[in-house]
């Protein structure tokens, strides 16, 4: 398994907005839904008032990379809602699962 981990500093007032644009029914998980490989997406709210992360799993960095080469028009719509409603974003890397033998 492959899993991308991002962190948002979301503007203040905007947090029910931020959730149900990245939350497990929101539009991001719908986009990624549409692609072979997407496992899910796991939203986690931090201790701090607008701190959140995002890990979005998929079968392989293949499955994930096919994704950011399909370039849907859907993906540059949401990023640009997205990014009206955090301060800050931050990819903190990629991780794989050991495997299981």
């Amino acid at each position: 398994m492959f899993v991308t981990v991002w962190e948002y500093d979301v503007r203040a007032g905007a947090e029910a907005a931020f959730e149900a644009l990245y939350g497990e029914q929101g539009p991001w998980v719908i986009l990624f839904r549409d692609h072979a490989g997407y496992l899910g997406t796991q939203l986690l709210h931090g201790e701090r008032q607008g701190h959140y992360l995002t890990l979005d799993r998929w079968r392989s960095a293949q499955d994930y990379t096919a994704m950011q080469l399909a370039r849907d028009p859907r993906y540059i719509a949401l990023d640009a809602q997205g990014d009206a409603l955090t301060a800050s974003e931050r990819h903190l890397g990629t991780f794989t699962a050991p495997d299981a033998g």
